[in-house]
Formats: C-alpha cells, structure tokens, sequence
C-alpha cells in the first residue's frame, strides 16, 4: 500500500471514529483514560526498553543534545505521563455544555454549546510523553487524533499506541480513535496535512523548520507556535533574591525547551548589582552569555562571554546560551519584547503592582507572567492535565492548548413553537 492510500484509509478511520467519540459520556472517555494510565504504569518496564532503542539509534546518527533530551524518557517521565491522564480525567467534560443562554423578545432562546473539533492531526518530533498527552486530550474532548510521531521515537510511540488501543477497547470506544502512524516516511506528513475532508485541525509541535514546511503545505488549519523566544525583565522594584531564583530556573531547569529563557533584559539602575549573581549562578553550568555593550561592560571577566550581534535577540537557542541586555526601564523591556519576542512567553520581576499590571496588559505574548519562571507556560503546570501544543496565535486558541483548545462551538435555539415575522 502506498502512503496516500495509508493515510487515507487512516483518516477514514478516523472520521467514521469521531464520529462515534462525539457521542460518548464522560465516564466511558475517563475510563478509558484510567486503563491506559494504569497500562502505562503496569509496561513501564516495556516503555522504558523501547526508548532505549530510540536512544541508541538517535546516538548512532548524531542527534544533537536537545533533541536527545526531549527524546528520553526517565521513570518520573513515565509516571507523570500517567498521572497527567488521571488529572485530565478530574477535569470537568467540556463537551456538551451549553453557555451565554439568554431569551431574546420573539421568546426563543439563544446559547451556545461547546462540541468536539472533530479529527486532530498532531505532528511532532522526538518527545513520546506527547503521544500521550494528545492522546489524552483528544479522547476527553470527544475527537478523534491521528498522530504522526517522528522517525526517532518510533519504537517507543508503538509501545504506547498499542497501550492506548487497550485503554479505549477496554471502555467500549473505537480504537481507531486514536491511531498512530506507522510508518517513518516523510511523505506521511505531507498526506495528512492535504486531507480536509478526514482531518479538521493540525497541530504541529516540532522546530522551526517543521513548522515552516507545514505552514506552506498544510491545506488544513494549524494551532501552533512557530519558536519560543522567551523574555525575563528584571525590573529596578525587582526583589533580587527573587530575580536570581527565576531566572536561573528559566534558563536552566532545562534547555530544549519552548518556554526556555532566551533573552534576559535587565534594569540598568540594578544591573551593575544583579549581573554579577547570576553570572555566579550560571557560570556552573556554562551558560554562555551573549551580552550588549553594556552587560559586556558590567561582566567583563565572565569565562563565556561574546557580544550580542542584532540576530541573537532573535534568536531560540535550545541551549546553554542566553542573550543579555540592559534597558533603561519597563518601557524599554517591553518595546524590546514586542519587537523581538515570538508571543509564547515572557515575564517580569518586580514588585510594583502598576508595572507588573502594566506589563501584563501591554506584552502581546499568549502567555504574560510576574514573579515566575517562563518554564512554568505548560499544560501540566497551568491544571490543564496536559496540553496539545502551545499557539501563539490569536484565532481560536492561545497559549497551552488543553481540552477547552480542543473544542468549537455551535449555536443553539430553544423554542416553544416560535415564528418569525
């Protein structure tokens, strides 16, 4: 079989599959949710020896180390995807709710009912905790998902498909609710991205260069976000021990991340005092700091040290490298993160309340934070259960994608024989 007829049967599939997934009550999508958690936890063993065939075959070819990262998947991994199944089944079912109910004169009434999108198509490279997760979500809000992982997480994405096939069967639901493409063929991506008439919405989670070659092609629409560059300002009414605390956490909790730091900006009346600390923090992990004439000025003897060029405040690193600036105030920190940021995250640390209300009105980012660390714009973290993806767009859905992302609306009409004149 060919992969356009693969992949149109799959999206066959999966459109006859939603259909029967709209239908379904809330305590049958939840147990299906609990079987695959408990079969995640009861294979964990399996899981773990299907990505080390990952691994080895990710280490033979070279991958790079941020790729490897968010390829690997530790026992605390394999727990958290099961418990991000079992937060979700905790959440309230979206679908079916009926809001914004009103009369109008005629005497009929107007609402509006929250249903299913319908068949998700979500592209994604390296991390199999993301078959999960959409999996997950897709199920509790009524649709049907048709995955497509990458080539270096094959071995472990069949694991857990075969998981996920058990948990709906087990509740009575399709299995071909939730299908995981079979094969590594890039020609795979570009069918399921030209299938309107099967898939409804794709979701794509990878680098810049998946998300590019999917805007171009993609015949269907996207909930994405095309790179995370994400700012940190330390304001001067910034409690530094506080500063020091969320921008080490933001730069180096974890580096292959989209809701990393890649561009600290700094107060100049406190940069001279604030620099210097976390210059002490970051030289343990090697961070290299990539600084304006300013900053440079200020941490002249840091040991990994470059000057900033234009394109580093545009740039997502995935690595131990952070651009660094000094800025003369809240309004510069906020005209530069306008100018430069790519609307996923960004945050300020101070303790005036008008310019942290300021900053959360003014920085036109999906996610907009004070006193926090940038690593906390996630699904898992936000009490969505998990997410879908992240968009940085302002249709339909922005910020971490959790069920609600996952769902339209309808209007409905409530009449007791009503006629129009």
């Amino acid at each position: 079989m060919d992969i356009t007829t693969y992949m149109h049967q799959i999206g066959q599939q999966a459109r006859a599959a939603s259909r029967l997934m709209a239908k379904a009550d809330s305590n049958t999508k939840n147990r299906a949710l609990a079987l695959i958690a408990a079969a995640i936890r009861r294979d964990a063993a399996l899981l773990r020896e299907a990505n080390e065939q990952d691994l080895a075959a990710a280490r033979a070819n070279g991958l790079e180390a941020a790729m490897i990262d968010r390829l690997t998947l530790t026992n605390k991994g394999i727990a958290t995807m099961a418990e991000g199944l079992e937060q979700i089944t905790s959440l309230p079912d979206p679908i079916g709710e009926i809001t914004n109910l009103r009369y109008r004169p005629t005497g009929i009434q107007v609402g509006q009912m929250r249903v299913p999108l319908g068949v998700i198509g979500i592209i994604y490279e390296a991390r199999p905790n993301v078959t999960v997760d959409a999996a997950g979500l897709c199920i509790k809000s009524g649709n049907a998902a048709i995955l497509r992982g990458g080539s270096e997480a094959i071995h472990c994405n069949r694991a857990l498909a075969k998981l996920v096939r058990e948990g709906l069967a087990g509740a009575g639901l399709p299995e071909q609710a939730v299908q995981v493409v079979d094969t590594t063929d890039r020609a795979a991506v570009g069918a399921l991205v030209s299938m309107p008439e099967y898939v409804d919405v794709i979701v794509p989670r990878g680098g810049k260069g998946l998300i590019e070659r999917l805007m171009k092609e993609s015949k269907v629409p996207m909930i994405k976000h095309l790179d995370g560059i994400c700012h940190v300002y330390i304001d001067d009414k910034a409690d530094l021990d506080k500063a020091l605390r969320v921008c080490f956490n933001a730069k180096c909790q974890r580096y292959g991340t989209c809701n990393t730091m890649e561009t600290l900006l700094v107060a100049k009346s406190v940069a001279s005092e604030v620099l210097p600390k976390l210059a002490t923090l970051y030289v343990h992990e090697k961070v290299e700091l990539r600084c304006d004439n300013e900053s440079r000025h200020i941490l002249a003897s840091y040991p990994f040290l470059k000057s900033a060029t234009e394109e580093d405040w545009r740039t997502e690193y995935l690595a131990p490298v952070l651009a660094v600036r000094v800025v003369t105030g809240v309004d510069q920190a906020i005209d530069h993160i306008n100018s430069y940021s790519s609307q996923h995250t960004d945050s300020i640390i101070t303790e005036d309340y008008s310019r942290a209300m300021r900053f959360l009105r003014e920085v036109d980012s999906s996610s907009v934070m004070v006193n926090a660390s940038t690593r906390f714009a996630d699904g898992f973290e936000y009490g969505l259960g998990a997410e879908i993806g992240i968009s940085n767009d302002k249709l339909h859905a922005r910020g971490p994608v959790g069920l609600e992302g996952l769902t339209s609306v309808k209007y409905v009409v409530l009449g007791h024989g009503e006629v129009r004149k």
